[in-house]
């Protein structure tokens, strides 16, 4: 017993000084620093990041380098230096922080002679521990190196918040279901309607951005059974479409729970966070149309809806200018970094232009229109041509700055991130021409300063995602938004034209994406991109536009499945709830002190501070108040 316990305790001593040895080895190395060895403050990680211990055993000094899958055609970056084996020391260790959000390559390099040891590709867990022993030896003159990776401590979870989420919102939405076919049980309804005035509330819904009028979009006061029972449903269609995507955007713009999937694209490529706000602008088209062809019948003046569209463009540029501004967190208001461009600004230019354009060519239309002859299938179209070619110059407008535009030090028609992206050859080129307009036109102290690219591509000049070239496009999507509302209008009360005419546009502009992408992230001819809001990128959201309205309409109006709720609430009261969440992000109850290392926590507090806009618009509705510009 007294040998065993010699035993233990001489085992517990040896072990306790390696410990010690390491925990005194370990140094809190920023990537592209070299290791401070004589640190012994335990590293601290952030989220999204393990911790890697790089053993030296026995041999020469060697650079770690590293590359995250997630760049394309990016340099190595310098991780950190691992010193050589010294006699008092017959290994180094050095310990740095790694990215767990995407796989990345890890490259290891002679420091003397700059020549490649080894490489080890592995994808880390958040908050995981990892030891990489690299073991040098020499066999007849020749150096062998062996690179292993072992995990230390397995990482947590990041993902189980979100599992967490699903389970509790798809609870509440059982429980909404529910109730909301017993509120359709006959008995229960017809008390609830003798509580409402239903009237009165379509009345006052008049959605921001050009929404029609729910109880007078298509003219049901002369033709009553035409459009009764199937406008406001369609309408209630736009307005869910309008707050799904709204909710998501407050969602995204709060956080996401810090997830980089719930973050935008650093480049090209999509994430959650790039679907919303072209959706957003789409559906703002097809309400555009509805709005001015049900005002027209009216016999209001085009002049006067003129008016009207310039006040609302001018007052949604004063809103974005003014009250929404990134760039005041570089300190109090000042001219001399303003920035011009941003949301509202890019919703107030697409919605004038694309409603300017529509007053020029529309024409209002009766309420017993018919068509026949050739054309008919394509009435929705051919009826607009003057419209569509227009459309097409200015696309080909975007084409030819975009492509054929010289941008000093960079290559012509340049698409990509700059920074370390294409192996670093065009560092100050990020976005191309779209990027140089805005410098040149706007002056770079007046554009967005922290672009998505400076995250993984490490890009240093300013980029603006909402800038002057992108614009022509968001008016290109809008256009096809509008010929949503064109589809609806002349096919009222035939559902399966509307749907099968949803699902054409949606495959025509799946093929062109597919065509101009080659199907591909990074290879194809243009590639879908949400900063330079490149063409593939608005076909591909169409594409999902269409065939998301087809089946929100189909549920909602069609089958009648769905009421739309609760999206339905914030889609009437878009403006307010947008500008609202902007101007009180950093207010309780929207906000609150939280762990910055926990993704749970973050999630918590963003799904918290987005349901309180749901409940906000659901309480503006009951109480019959819509705010419109």
């Amino acid at each position: 017993m007294a040998s065993g316990g010699s035993l233990s305790a001489l085992c517990l001593a040896l072990l306790g000084s390696a410990l010690l040895l390491a925990v005194r080895s370990i140094a809190s190395a920023v990537p592209g620093q070299d290791v401070d060895l004589s640190r012994e403050r335990p590293l601290e990680l952030k989220m999204d990041q393990a911790l890697l211990l790089i053993h030296n055993v026995g041999g020469e000094s060697f650079t770690v380098y590293w590359l995250s899958d997630h760049c394309y055609q990016c340099l190595y970056q310098r991780l950190v230096i691992v010193p050589g084996a010294v006699t008092s020391r017959p290994f180094n260790v050095a310990a740095v922080p790694v990215d767990s959000q995407h796989p990345v390559t890890l490259q290891l390099n002679d420091t003397a002679k700059n020549q490649e040891m080894c490489r080890v590709h592995y994808s880390f867990g958040e908050f995981g521990n990892y030891s990489l022993w690299v073991r040098q030896s020499l066999f007849g003159g020749v150096r062998a190196v062996s690179c292993e990776l072992i995990v230390n401590k397995s990482p947590v979870s990041s993902s189980l918040p979100i599992l967490l989420a699903v389970l509790f919102y798809g609870g509440v939405g059982i429980i909404w279901t529910l109730g909301y076919f017993v509120v359709r049980l006959g008995p229960v309804r017809n008390w609830i309607y003798k509580k409402m005035n239903p009237v009165e509330t379509d009345r006052l819904i008049n959605s921001e951005l050009g929404s029609p009028n729910r109880a007078d979009a298509g003219g049901q006061g002369a033709h009553p059974g035409a459009w009764s029972s199937s406008v406001p449903q369609r309408l209630r269609s736009l307005d869910t479409f309008r707050g799904l995507s709204l909710i998501i955007m407050v969602f995204v713009n709060y956080g996401g729970g810090k997830y980089w999937f719930f973050k935008h694209e650093s480049w090209n490529g999509l994430t959650l966070a790039d679907l919303v706000f072209p959706w957003f602008v789409f559906i703002m088209g097809t309400s555009i149309f509805l709005s001015l062809n049900s005002m027209l019948r009216k016999g209001c003046a085009k002049w006067r809806l003129l008016l009207k569209v310039l006040w609302r463009s001018f007052l949604l540029f004063l809103i974005g200018v003014f009250v929404i501004n990134p760039n005041y967190c570089l300190g109090p208001l000042s001219l001399s970094n303003l920035r011009i461009f941003g949301v509202l600004q890019r919703l107030s230019l697409t919605y004038l232009v694309v409603s300017v354009l529509e007053l020029l060519f529309i024409k209002a239309m009766p309420n017993n229109f018919t068509s026949g002859g050739a054309w008919a299938p394509l009435q929705d179209v051919v009826m607009y041509w003057p419209q569509w070619i227009l459309v097409i110059l200015l696309e080909t407008v975007w084409l030819c700055l975009t492509f054929l535009l010289p941008v000093p030090d960079c290559p012509l028609g340049y698409l990509g991130p700059g920074g370390i992206g294409d192996f670093g050859q065009y560092p100050n080129c990020t976005g191309g021409a779209a990027g140089y307009i805005d410098r040149t036109v706007l002056g770079e102290e007046h554009i967005y300063q922290h672009p998505s690219s400076n995250v993984i591509y490490q890009s240093t000049v300013a980029y603006d995602p909402e800038g002057l070239l992108g614009t022509i496009n968001a008016v290109v999507l809008a256009f096809l938004g509008l010929q949503a509302g064109k589809i609806l209008l002349f096919y009222k009360d035939q559902h399966n034209q509307i749907i099968r005419r949803f699902f054409i546009w949606g495959i025509i502009m799946g093929i062109i994406s597919a065509i101009l992408t080659k199907c591909s992230q990074n290879e194809g001819f243009i590639p879908i991109n949400k900063n330079l809001w490149s063409i593939s990128y608005v076909t591909t959201l169409c594409c999902f536009a269409f065939l998301l309205l087809l089946l929100i309409y189909y549920l909602v109006d069609v089958k009648k499945l769905w009421s739309g709720a609760p999206f339905v609430f914030p889609g009437m009261n878009s403006i307010l709830v947008y500008v609202g969440h902007e101007v009180f992000e950093n207010y309780f109850p929207f906000k609150w002190k939280i762990d910055n290392r926990s993704h749970g926590q973050h999630l918590a507090q963003n799904l918290v501070a987005t349901s309180l806009w749901v409940l906000i618009s659901y309480v503006l509705y009951k109480r019959r108040i819509f705010w419109k510009i």
